[in-house]
């Protein structure tokens, strides 16, 4: 659940007459197209224009073998980003999404039903901070939902530390799976220096389960039992990093809901998360689980066959 955006996407510095792209993104959308390439039966609640533009991108949505019996449609503007990316995955964002129809997104949107029987709930920070019907409705759907996962997604251009902590404090005692960055993430809401304390801490708010992301590293997987670390994955092919962790946290919770253990789902995760990177925008590649389980158990041999998979797929 969360907010879509239109995407304008370029590989030069943003000016007059330069080309651009337009993809259809916003973490929602990319951890639900993970999470359907990665085996799970997906849908997606968020609000669209009632318009040409929401139909575009609804037609969108089910492409990425995602359901839209969820959608809410209603009058608005769609809210929109512009990026700058270059392959060494540096990012420049400019938002256009005050006021979007997307953050009117409220606790009537969730159907108890509906949230209640979901194998899991993905919502993430993002939501939480474009407006405070939309965080109503997370919490809401968190109350509801038997595995909720949430992802921070702090992002200081939308809300503030203190607010982005707030809602990682109130969240996490309710929640299966959270899924922070190391370091930003981390130190920021949590004040600790390594995925090992952040792991300590969110277990102690609450939390059944840590990811902690920590790049091209690896992740710091804990739960009761115990805290492992997963290697990361190196990426055939690094165009654009934009939705890499949308893409982890979709495909390991569509593994865990599909049956396989946390560490297991972390390392699909994982190579998810490396692979959408050899695409341009948050959707521009999504890989198949086939490719994800090929490439988990990739050596440095078979990087080059996945590297001609992604420039032809």
């Amino acid at each position: 659940m969360g907010e879509i955006l239109l995407e304008l996407a370029t590989d030069v510095p943003v000016g007059h007459g330069v080309p651009a792209q337009l993809g259809i993104s916003g973490d929602a959308l990319n951890v639900a197209a993970s999470a359907a390439a990665a085996g799970a039966r997906v849908g997606l609640l968020a609000v669209l224009g009632d318009d040409d533009l929401g139909q575009a991108i609804a037609a969108r949505i089910v492409e990425l073998g995602v359901s839209t019996e969820l959608l809410k449609f209603r009058p608005g503007q769609q809210g929109m980003y512009l990026v700058h990316c270059d392959p060494e995955g540096q990012r420049e964002f400019s938002y256009a999404r005050r006021g979007s129809v997307g953050s009117t997104l409220c606790p009537d949107d969730v159907d108890p039903a509906v949230f209640s029987a979901a194998g899991a709930v993905v919502a993430g920070g993002i939501a939480c901070a474009i407006s405070s019907t939309s965080r109503a409705a997370v919490a809401k759907a968190a109350e509801l939902s038997p595995r909720f996962v949430f992802d921070p997604n702090f992002r200081p251009r939308l809300t503030s530390v203190e607010e982005a902590t707030a809602v990682l404090s109130e969240l996490a005692p309710r929640a299966f799976l959270v899924t922070p960055s190391f370091p930003g993430e981390t130190s920021a809401l949590l004040g600790c220096e390594s995925a090992e304390d952040a792991v300590d801490k969110l277990r102690r708010l609450g939390a059944l389960h840590v990811a902690v992301t920590c790049g091209a590293d690896g992740i710091q997987v804990g739960s009761a039992a115990d805290s492992l670390w997963v290697d990361a994955i190196p990426a055939p092919v690094v165009v654009d990093q934009t939705g890499a962790g949308d893409a982890f946290v979709g495909t390991m919770t569509a593994r865990i809901v599909l049956g396989d253990e946390l560490t297991t789902a972390a390392r699909y995760g994982a190579a998810a998360a490396s692979l959408v990177v050899g695409g341009k925008g948050g959707t521009g590649f999504v890989p198949t689980f086939v490719q994800t389980q090929a490439h988990s158990i990739v050596d440095n041999h078979g990087l080059d066959g996945l590297r001609n998979e992604i420039h032809h797929g």
